[in-house]
């Protein structure tokens, strides 16, 4: 996967099919409420072990049963396809296990 930078119309219409996901300047950004603390780290455990295979980590803050998950692609400066791969990736995992 490419880890060149996204143009602004590729942002767009990447964020067209993860309609969770907002826009923050270099970065697109998720929260996320779960059904407990237990399922809220499950969630996380997938998407390191995906982050971990894709080489490619987001920002990731637990509270209690929130997440808000923030991915950027630092070494580009921006947003890559990387983003919004892991992006589809936490959207999938939270849909099979979020009420």
């Amino acid at each position: 996967m490419s880890r060149d930078r996204l143009t602004e119309d590729q942002i767009t219409a990447g964020l067209a099919d993860l309609p969770d996901w907002q826009r923050e300047g270099d970065s697109i950004a998720r929260t996320a409420e779960t059904a407990s603390f237990p399922t809220a780290i499950r969630v996380v455990d997938a998407v390191a072990a995906e982050a971990e295979r894709l080489d490619h980590h987001p920002d990731i803050d637990i509270r209690w049963r929130t997440l808000r998950f923030v991915l950027s692609t630092h070494s580009a400066g921006g947003l890559t396809p990387l983003d919004l791969q892991l992006a589809g990736f936490i959207d999938r995992t939270l849909a099979t296990t979020t009420p």
